[in-house]
């Protein structure tokens, strides 16, 4: 019995061997391809344990993500003034149909990289061909990167690959380009600015000539309406005055003497020079009788 235990062993090694030749297995994150003698077999697009026949059978594994193309430097497209700008895009794709995939590029994915840069390149050149510089900097970007999604992806599909998105990360102007554009809206922006001071400065003066109008136009109705109280107040006080003294002839005589007493001699140095006779005194003289 032990003398068998080393082929029996050898037995169950090589029964190990076998299966291992015979199984794989594929991740959901790959596509496998069966090869039979270096001809397609059988496309596997589902995850799972398989059966290949060991010898003349081998497995090739794709990649069932999405894959990113983003090339290292910007590229230069020309636009429709003629004026260069520097993009920087990247491309989201994937395997769509793996057989056609490896037909198409044997299943080198520097190649399939290759096809995509060069497909996508043409149609941004295309598109910003079609455009000016404000269009492809701030105005159609959405547009432009649908555009070319749709075509690149038309013809990514002849090769098994689908494009999943266009992106555009950047579209600047080249450094001598955006001096001058720069300059140009310095100059543009200080005429502006300008204009909008002059006609500022012209309003300012409309607005203040308005206000002195007014201003002379409200103190003159303001003098017309207190003259005309005034008036009012002194002609009601003069009625007053000439009904009271009206009622007394005689105190109102008294009383207009004795204002003038008053205002003749405010003052101590006030001299005055009068016939005691005359009717300045006649209150005095009189005692307040009117000189009866």
């Amino acid at each position: 019995m032990l003398q068998r235990l080393p082929a029996l062993l050898g037995i169950v090694f090589a029964v190990f061997v076998t299966l291992g030749a015979m199984l794989f297995t594929v991740d959901q994150r790959q596509y496998a391809i069966v090869f039979q003698l270096g001809e397609i077999k059988e496309v596997i697009t589902e995850p799972g344990l398989n059966f290949k026949w060991p010898l003349i059978q081998n497995v090739r594994f794709f990649e069932k993500r999405i894959m990113t193309l983003d090339a290292p430097e910007p590229e230069r497209y020309l636009t429709a003034e003629k004026k260069p700008v520097l993009v920087d895009a990247y491309v989201k794709w994937r395997i769509h149909d793996v057989k056609q995939y490896y037909i198409s590029v044997q299943g080198d994915e520097m190649l399939a990289r290759t096809r995509l840069a060069q497909t996508v390149n043409s149609g941004l050149r295309e598109e910003f061909g079609k455009r000016t510089v404000h269009d492809v900097v701030s105005g159609e970007r959405d547009k432009i990167m649908a555009e070319v999604q749709k075509k690149a992806d038309a013809d990514a599909r002849q090769i098994g690959v689908e494009i999943v998105d266009v992106r555009l990360k950047r579209v600047d102007l080249p450094q001598e380009v955006s001096e001058a554009v720069y300059r140009r809206m310095e100059t543009e922006r200080k005429r502006v600015a300008n204009e909008l001071r002059s006609q500022g400065a012209a309003e300012a003066e409309k607005i203040r000539a308005d206000a002195d109008k007014q201003r002379e136009v409200i103190i003159a109705e303001a003098y017309r309406e207190a003259q005309k109280i005034k008036g009012e107040g002194d002609a009601k006080a003069a009625a007053i005055y000439a009904k009271a003294f009206g009622e007394n002839p005689e105190f109102y005589a008294f009383y207009r003497s004795l204002e003038a007493y008053r205002q003749s001699f405010a003052n101590k140095n006030d001299l005055l020079i009068v016939d005691p006779s005359a009717d300045f005194f006649k209150y005095l003289r009189s005692g307040g009788k009117g000189g009866k």
